[in-house]
Parts: C-alpha cells; sequence; structure tokens
C-alpha cells in the first residue's frame, strides 16, 4: 500500500480521449443550434473548453487527496448535499422548461443533483464500510439505507427528475449488493422500485406520454415521438462509417438540442457503426478499469467508493445510450464526459480523481 504508486494510466488515457472527443463532438452537434439560439457558432465550444480544463484541474486535485479524508467528512458531505437539494425550493432555485433542477447565484448556475450522485457515493461507501457484516440485516444495514435512497429521491422527483433520482437509487443498490447484500432483499427492492416507478408514470401525463412516444414514436411524430424518431434517423443515416465528421443532418435544427441528451445519435450518424461501437468500448475499458480499481482496493471503503462511481458511469452510459437508440423511454441522462454539461462533466472528472487515488493505494 505505498503512495508512491503511479496513477492507472489506462484510466487516464481513457478519460483524456473521451473528454476530446466530448470536446469535438459537443462543437460539431451544437454548431446550427448555437449559432441559431445565441447567435454564436462557437457559443458551446468554448464553454465546453472551460469545464473541460476546470474538469482535469478537478481530477488532477482529486488524484494527490487521499481518498481517505472522505471517510472523514461522509456525513457532513450528505448533509451538504440535502442542504443543495432544499435550496432547489428557495428564490435561489432557477426554473427552466418547467423544472427546478438549479441554483443559481449571479451568471453561476450548479445542479444539486450531480453533487448528490458522488455524495450519496461517499456516504454510502462509508456506512456501509462501517460494520460489513450488517448488510445480511435488514432493519441495520438495508433499512437505514433505504431511508436514504426515499430522502434523495423524494427531493429530486420534487423539481421533477425522475432520471436522476432513479440514477441515484440504482447507484446505492449497486453499492449495496457488491458490499454483500442478500438477493432475497435484492430482488425485493427490485420489485418495489418497478412498481414505484410505474405508479409515478401513471401519476403523471407528461411521463405517460413519454412512455407510450416510447412504444411507438410515430403515433405522434411531430409531439412526443419526434425527439426519439429524429435520433433514429441519425443513427440510422450513419450506415456503418457515417456521413462524416461535421455533416450531420439531423443536427441542423432537426434534433432539439443535440448536444445534450442525444449525442450518442449525432456521434452514429457522422461516425456511423464504427463510431458508436468505440465509443462504447472505450466505456467499457472505462468500467473494467473502475471494477479492477475496486477489487484491489486497500480497505473496504476504498472497494465501494471504487463501485460506487464505476456503478454511476456505468448506469449513465446504459440508460443515455438506450435513450438515443429508443430501447427505453427519453430520460435527461448525458453521456458521461462526451455530452454537454458543465456541472456533470466537473462531477464526473473529480470522480476519476478520486478512483486514481485509490489506485494508488491498491494492493496490487
Amino acid at each position: 500500500m505505498s503512495e508512491k504508486k503511479s496513477s492507472d494510466f489506462t484510466l487516464i488515457f481513457i478519460v483524456t480521449l473521451l473528454v476530446i472527443f466530448g470536446i469535438i463532438m459537443v462543437f460539431s452537434s451544437s454548431y446550427y443550434y448555437a449559432l441559431a439560439k445565441n447567435g454564436d457558432a462557437y457559443y458551446f465550444l468554448k464553454r465546453d473548453l472551460i469545464w473541460a480544463l476546470a474538469g482535469f484541474a478537478a481530477m488532477f486535485i482529486a488524484s494527490m487527496v487521499s481518498y481517505k479524508i472522505y471517510k472523514k467528512i461522509a456525513p457532513i458531505l450528505f448533509v451538504i448535499s440535502i442542504i443543495l437539494l432544499l435550496l432547489v425550493f428557495s428564490p435561489l432555485g432557477v426554473e427552466i422548461n418547467y423544472a427546478r433542477r438549479w441554483i443559481g447565484v449571479g451568471t453561476i448556475t450548479i445542479m444539486p443533483g450531480e453533487i448528490a450522485k458522488i455524495c450519496v457515493i461517499i456516504f454510502c461507501a462509508w456506512f456501509l464500510s462501517q460494520k460489513p457484516e450488517r448488510i445480511k440485516s435488514f432493519f441495520k444495514d438495508v433499512l437505514p439505507l433505504l431511508l436514504v435512497i426515499v430522502l434523495y429521491f423524494g427531493l429530486i422527483i420534487k423539481q421533477p427528475n425522475l432520471s436522476t433520482a432513479v440514477t441515484v437509487s440504482a447507484i446505492v443498490v449497486i453499492m449495496m449488493f457488491a458490499a454483500g447484500m442478500k438477493f432475497f432483499h435484492l430482488f425485493g427492492l427490485f420489485i418495489v422500485g418497478v412498481l414505484g416507478i410505474a405508479a409515478m408514470i401513471i401519476a403523471e401525463p407528461y411521463r405517460m406520454k413519454r412512455l407510450t412516444s416510447f412504444l411507438d414514436p410515430f403515433a405522434d411524430p411531430m409531439g412526443s415521438g419526434y425527439q426519439v424518431i429524429q435520433s433514429l434517423l441519425a443513427l440510422g443515416s450513419g450506415g456503418l462509417f457515417g456521413v462524416g465528421l461535421g455533416r450531420s443532418i439531423q443536427k441542423t435544427l432537426y434534433l432539439p438540442e443535440p448536444q445534450n441528451d442525444f449525442i450518442f445519435a449525432i456521434i452514429g450518424e457522422e461516425i456511423g457503426f464504427i463510431g458508436c461501437v468505440a465509443v462504447i468500448v472505450c466505456f467499457m475499458l472505462l468500467i473494467w478499469r473502475g471494477i479492477h480499481i475496486a477489487i484491489n482496493a486497500p480497505d473496504l471503503f476504498g472497494s465501494l467508493l471504487a463501485v460506487g462511481i464505476t456503478g454511476m458511469i456505468a448506469v449513465h452510459v446504459v440508460i443515455n445510450i438506450a435513450v438515443a437508440t429508443s430501447s427505453m423511454p427519453p430520460t435527461g441522462i448525458v453521456l458521461p464526459f462526451i455530452s454537454w454539461g458543465g456541472n456533470s462533466l466537473l462531477i464526473f472528472m473529480g470522480s476519476m480523481g478520486i478512483l486514481l487515488n485509490i489506485s494508488k493505494h491498491s494492493i496490487k
């Protein structure tokens, strides 16, 4: 467990590659949208470059700070994340497209839901590593973490932001499973979760509309099914090798905000099936390195912390690509390191720095 071990070079290389590729794709996909909306074709590119530089700084700093310090401040981070989520509903909250998911101070906005993800990972890693044997007991370990899930879920769904609420819940369950939760408890959580999500979808007309548009997007091609249809058209137009970088048709104001949730569709259109597979392979390698670091972490806290961070990346990738390919109803989940979004990029890259620090302490 020497501090002199070097960071995981493979992890650094993959993250750097994905971020650089993301900058290129954000510029390519946002060119016409930025020109039409902001009068500046380089609007998103310039901001993405700034956030990327800040992300690399965050990754470097986090890689130099011992991950063990997070164990000492885990409860504090938990409280801070809850306070930030509550501030969304205060006068500081910013409403965009009928949703309050941001806190604004001047020209700066932060998204507490993104911060909550890393805070809940650190808190759960601390809680589960305190007394590892408790995870076998429903009342001693499973139930308290269920209450944590309910608290985060309730605050985030109120925004409303079902996709982030589900993501946070999935991360906690992944960590509980890695800690040794009984399969019976896991199965029970899965059933309750599915029933709960189904109830919330039925209760809200706009969520129900998203579900029906997913089942048959062509039933309302100019309404609820429009974005999914444009995404499928982009992917289908790309073929095997794509139409060429920068030559997408769907980004010319057909696919709404193509630099965000549906950037994978533009990737498919411009660099084709081969490009999509290459991106997926990069994420698979990243997840593999995360699992490797988790397995070789020197203590349970470090191992669960690595599991949580890796699980967060995996959940985002699976949901984002599933939405872009119309394999699940549309949600607001970004593609890590690639989609436009300063808050998410900063959190993801800072999380990679934590993974790098854990790798420095690895047992082999």
